[in-house]
Parts: structure tokens; sequence; C-alpha cells
């Protein structure tokens, strides 16, 4: 096993964590803390819960191209993440936000440090997704 392949297998992990992290994250927050989730957490959700499963079958294959739709399914996940996130901490979005149902996308149910909110953990796990990805591309682009 060369170097850049136990690379991609770690980049592999790393992502598959990341999105099974967060699956069980919000599944814990929605199954057992009964938070309802909001319009934007449910596209969030859409995003994220197929990474489980595609980047699973991408390590027990060996299949390191995943990288060429994970890209923009966790670049669209992230762009809706860091909406959300900026929609509940941005005074300015929240006064023109449009309804989101019945859970408004500014309620915090956690607030930890100011800052961590279960927007912003997604947030946090498409980025992860979205730069091993990356990288795993530049990696499998300069081994040709």
């Amino acid at each position: 096993m060369n170097k850049n392949q136990t690379k991609l297998d770690m980049l592999l992990f790393i992502s598959w964590a990341a999105s099974l992290i967060a699956t069980l994250g919000s599944l814990f927050f929605s199954e057992i803390m009964k938070y309802i989730p909001c319009s934007l957490c449910w596209y969030q959700r859409i995003f994220m819960y197929p990474f489980v499963v595609i980047l699973a079958m991408a390590m027990v294959k060996k299949d390191y191209k995943v990288y060429s739709y994970s890209i923009a399914l966790s670049g669209i996940g992230l762009v809706i993440a860091l909406y959300h996130t900026l929609l509940q901490k941005v005074p300015f979005l929240q006064e023109n936000s449009l309804d989101c149902g019945i859970v408004p996308c500014t309620t915090d149910y956690i607030d930890w440090l100011g800052f961590i909110t279960i927007p912003f953990m997604a947030l946090v796990a498409f980025t992860i997704i979205f730069v091993c990805m990356v990288y795993m591309r530049k990696l499998i682009k300069e081994e040709k």
C-alpha cells in the first residue's frame, strides 16, 4: 500500500465518520431530545444522510472517485448550513427571514459557548467532508 492510498483511505474514513456523527447527532436531537427540525434542518439532513452509505461503500470498494459527486453534495449542504447558521446569529437576517414552517429557522435549541448551534455543527461536518473530498481530488490528480 503506497503512501497516497493510505492518505486516501484516511480521508474517506474521516469523511464517513463526520457524516455518521452528524447523522446520529441529528437523530439524537430529533428523536431523543424531541427537538422538531425546521425546514432548513430537513434540507441539511437530505444532503447529509446519504453520505453515511455512500462513503461507507466507497471505503469498502476503495472507490476514490467518490469525490466527483461528494464535492457537489457537500458543497450544497455547506451553503445551506452556512446560511442557516448566519440566519440564527445575524440579527439583520433574522428580521428579514421568511416563514420557515412549524418551527422558525431562527430557533436555537442549543447555544453552547455562544456560537455552537445545531446548524453550526452541520456546517462543521459538511466542511470536513468538503475539504477531505477536495484534498482527495488533488491527490488523485497528482498521481496521474
